[in-house]
């Protein structure tokens, strides 16, 4: 059967071949993370002017426990992450594997607490409906969880692939990219912490 996947990283195939699709990978990525942080500049622009100059808005507090908890596990999931891909390149299977799973856990770590959170929210009676700021509130993690679920399954595709050793040394693109992304979704938590829980 062919294998797409297989012809990627053929050794039959030149190492400027690899640099090309790599290349080609990359900008694709870059792109589409661009068109993430123009969604997400969008929120937070609504967010901002919202709560300067909307009647009635008022920042409710936020269990600060659990966002500095959640802060701790995103940016361990960067170090691992990371980690993957310094392996990766490497050719170092093995541990490849052990930091993406690593990675995929502490992501599990992360929605676990988010669900703990909203179920204290919504015990309370603090619903999207409730004010402007839980409405916000609601749309910004919630968008954001949905990046991490989908950054999820990535990382249980890199690491069956992983295991069956589509990877090597020299070739590892799906890995890199796939770290782009989970760095971006690291990112837009640490804007997410102060704006919501802090300020």
């Amino acid at each position: 059967m062919f294998d797409p996947a297989a012809q990627d990283h053929h050794p039959t195939l030149s190492p400027a071949f690899h640099r090309e699709r790599r290349d080609m990978r990359a900008m694709g990525m870059w792109l589409f993370l661009g068109s993430e942080v123009m969604f997400f500049t969008a929120f937070f622009a609504a967010y901002i002017v919202a709560r300067s100059a909307a009647p009635g808005f008022v920042a409710m507090p936020l269990e600060r426990g659990f966002g500095t908890l959640n802060t701790i596990v995103l940016l361990t999931s960067s170090l691992t992450m990371a980690l993957a891909v310094l392996n990766s390149k490497r050719g170092e299977r093995v541990k490849t594997g052990r930091y993406i799973a690593l990675t995929f856990l502490l992501a599990c770590v992360f929605l676990v607490v988010k669900g703990i959170e909203y179920a204290h929210h919504f015990e309370a009676g603090d619903f999207p409906s409730h004010d402007i700021f839980f409405g916000f509130y609601f749309l910004l993690t919630g968008f954001h969880g949905l990046h991490v679920l989908g950054g999820m399954i990535t990382l249980a595709i890199l690491w069956w692939r992983n295991r069956r050793g589509d990877f090597n040394k020299d070739y590892n693109d799906p890995i890199e990219i796939a770290g782009l992304y989970w760095h971006f979704v690291d990112l837009v938590w640490i804007f997410l912490f102060p704006a919501l829980y802090l300020l």
